[in-house]
Order: C-alpha cells, then structure tokens, then sequence
C-alpha cells in the first residue's frame, strides 16, 4: 500500500524543476508517489518531467492538454493518488532530505485528519522562517476552535497547502479537492473549508519545506486578469461561512480577511494593467456591498483609519452595469 501521496503541478517551470524534483528523490521511500502534473507547459518542463518518470522512484507523469490553473492540476493529482495521506508541492520549491518520512511519521504519532508545519520562505538569497500561527504545538486540537480570534492572524491565514500533510479521509469525506479553476486564492476556500468540516488537526515545529517567492513567472507577481480569482475565492468564503452553524461568530473573521486581502490588492494597483487595475476597483466595490453590511461596518471600524476609509470609499464607488466577480 501506498503511504504518502505527493502531489506537485508544474507550469513552466524548467528553470526550477530540477532542483524541486532532486529533493523528492531525496525523499523516495519505497511506498511514497509522487504525482508530477504537467500544466500544458510551453517550456522544457514536460521533457525534464518525463526523464524524472524514469529515474525517480515512484513518480507518475500526468500532462493536462489545456492549462487549468494551479487548483485544477492539484485536484488531478488528488484523483490519482493512492495514498493513505496525502500532500502538495509546488513545481519551484524544494524540500531538505528525509522531510517527508518526519512529516508521515509526526501524523501518524498524533492521529489527526490533518497536520500543519512551519516553513522557509526563500526570496532571492534571504531566508526567512514562517510559524503556523497556532501557539499549542503537537498536541490534537478542534479545527474550528483555531479560526478565531477575528483581529488577529490564525490557521486559516496561513493556506499553504503544502505546508501540512492530510489523511484521505479528508479526500473521502470531499474535504480536500479544491475550486476547480480557481487561479489565484485557490487555498482560502480549501483552508476555510477543512478548518470548518473536519474533526481534528495539529500543527508542528517541523521545518522541511523551502517556498521560494519572487519568482517571475508566479502568478503572484503578475498582474494580469487571473489575480482577480481572490474575489471569486473569498466570495465562496463568505457564503459557505454564512451557511455553517456557527456563522455569527465565524463570518466576522471571513468578512476582516476578504476587506484585508481587497486593502492589499488596490493598495498595489499600480503592478497591474490598466484595463485589470480598472476592473479590480469595480469588482472590489461590487464584492464590498456583497458582504453582509452590518458585520462589514463593524470590520471596518475595527481597522486603522487609512484602510478602512479606503475600504468605504471603495464601497460607495458607482458599480457598472454587468459587473460581477
């Protein structure tokens, strides 16, 4: 039987993959995959995926024949894995030897449907380390108890989805596959989701996973139409939050992020295209009033002056007809 899965899209990423690709293998274990997604690259990617099916042990090369976004290449590596657990990779990070056996060993000590890790952020030469904001390490505890407080930085504000390792019950349950063709945001609704639905998780000071940012071709740095997908993905936030039992206490939290992630975005307009930066501004005022108004006044009054003045003029800004995330 398979024990771990490893699921890792790539999309142009040749310079890159190597590296990532060298650190799986020296993380090969005998009942370990790794599912290796090609997103219809337009580089060498797909030809350095093919070789790593030959030489690294357990890999299975899957090429998607249209380019689907990062969310829909990991649910194909969802639907192929074998695993007992499973967990991700992105095609331009890269992991320290013997992480992945620590990682399975440490679920499998707790028992938990799912496990969170710190990691090492990477930007150019500087090295960074980055904590899961929960303060009670190895021990199970409630998902939902760890969404809250709303003022302050929680699980579900540190998405990663490679930083962790999830048991398939989770897949079983439909806790784990994410918004198909979602290309931006597209661990919010997946975080919010397991944190809200799932029995028990725990998080861990177990540092393996190298996130390497400021990469050129992340989608992160380029400011084109895909970015809006935030507002789609924190729209289905707010309305599944508002759907649970518990959505008088939760919906405050989901309602502060979404007016944060919206602040960060406008606060930067000026990385994205004209055309993009206009359509952001109308579909952030479309998705403000969207919100619900009373928990919306009380976030905004619980923020720093500047954002939250920015916030409401955005608000009132005239909506044009059709406009719609």
């Amino acid at each position: 039987m398979v024990k771990l899965s490893v699921i890792v899209p790539f999309y142009n990423v040749q310079q890159y993959a190597p590296d990532t690709l060298r650190s799986l293998k020296a993380n090969a274990r005998e009942d370990f995959e790794f599912i290796l997604v090609d997103d219809c690259s337009r580089d060498g990617t797909p030809e350095i995926l093919a070789r790593a099916e030959r030489e690294l042990p357990g890999a299975v090369f899957v090429r998607h024949e249209k380019n689907g976004g990062l969310a829909t290449a990991r649910n194909t590596g969802i639907d192929r894995a074998r695993g007992e657990y499973l967990t991700f990779l992105d095609g331009d990070d890269w992991l320290a030897p013997g992480y992945y056996p620590k990682l399975v060993g440490a679920i499998e000590d707790l028992g938990c449907d799912f496990l969170r890790t710190d990691h090492v952020q990477c930007t150019a030469r500087a090295r960074s380390v980055q904590r899961v904001p929960v303060g009670r390490r190895g021990v199970v505890l409630n998902p939902r108890e760890a969404i809250l407080p709303a003022d302050r930085s929680t699980s579900v504000d540190y998405a990663f989805a490679w930083a962790g390792v999830y048991h398939r019950r989770l897949v079983d349950k439909g806790l784990l596959h994410f918004t198909d063709g979602l290309r931006t945001a597209e661990d919010r609704p997946w975080i919010w989701k397991l944190h809200r639905e799932a029995e028990s998780f725990a998080a861990v000071s177990l540092l393996g996973v190298f996130y390497r940012r400021g990469v050129a071709t992340s989608l992160t740095q380029i400011g084109d139409v895909r970015q809006l997908d935030f507002i789609r993905a924190f729209d289905q936030v707010v309305e599944e939050t508002a759907a649970d039992p518990e959505a008088a206490s939760l919906l405050p939290k989901a309602v502060r992020t979404y007016c944060a992630i919206i602040s960060h975005h406008v606060g930067s307009i000026e990385r994205f295209e004209p055309a993009v930066a206009k359509k952001l501004k109308s579909m952030s005022a479309a998705a403000l009033r969207r919100m619900p108004q009373d928990i919306l006044d009380e976030a905004l009054d619980s923020m720093d002056i500047q954002r939250a003045s920015k916030l409401r003029r955005l608000r009132r800004r005239p909506a044009p007809a059709g406009v719609a995330a």
